[in-house]
């Protein structure tokens, strides 16, 4: 952990981090989250009957396509030429969730982990979108960042990460 945040000059003015000198190396970054909706909910996206279509890759695409743009949507966050990005969805019977597991890579100056998070956060909202007739009650959660690898700070892998 750094002890001051890297988006503040020295005066307390919100700025773009200076990537200019650092070096290009690869970089990949892995964040998770999850939709928690009502089993019935979960039947239905399964069973591909709901009235907007197949929500798993629609929200696959709307999560791929928001992590080419996040630049668009972060403030100060920076363009950065993705190499790849995956986004995973998967159906949890045990908890009435989709899991959501987004995996962003680069060869630049800075990481990749708005990215993937940014990713996550877009696929959890598109299958709220496409479910919210049916279950308003759906909660979006568990949304971080699982591991980063490259960069100057080293790799990070959350304890909990699967």
């Amino acid at each position: 952990m750094t002890d001051h945040l890297t988006h503040l000059d020295e005066h307390g003015a919100a700025r773009m981090v200076d990537v200019g000198a650092k070096p290009d190396t690869e970089r990949t970054a892995v964040a998770g989250g999850a939709v928690f909706m009502h089993p019935d909910t979960l039947r239905l996206i399964r069973e591909g009957a709901l009235k907007k279509g197949d929500v798993l890759t629609i929200a696959r695409i709307a999560g791929i396509m928001a992590a080419k743009r996040t630049s668009e949507l972060i403030p100060l966050c920076h363009p950065i030429p993705l190499t790849r990005i995956d986004v995973e969805l998967s159906l949890d019977e045990a908890a009435s969730a989709v899991r959501i597991r987004a995996t962003a890579h680069t060869i630049g100056k800075t990481g990749v982990e708005m990215e993937a998070l940014t990713a996550v956060s877009t696929a959890a909202l598109t299958i709220y979108d496409m479910a919210k007739a049916v279950d308003r009650a759906m909660r979006l959660s568990d949304i971080r960042l699982l591991e980063k690898h490259g960069g100057q700070h080293g790799d990070y892998v959350a304890e909990d990460a699967t």
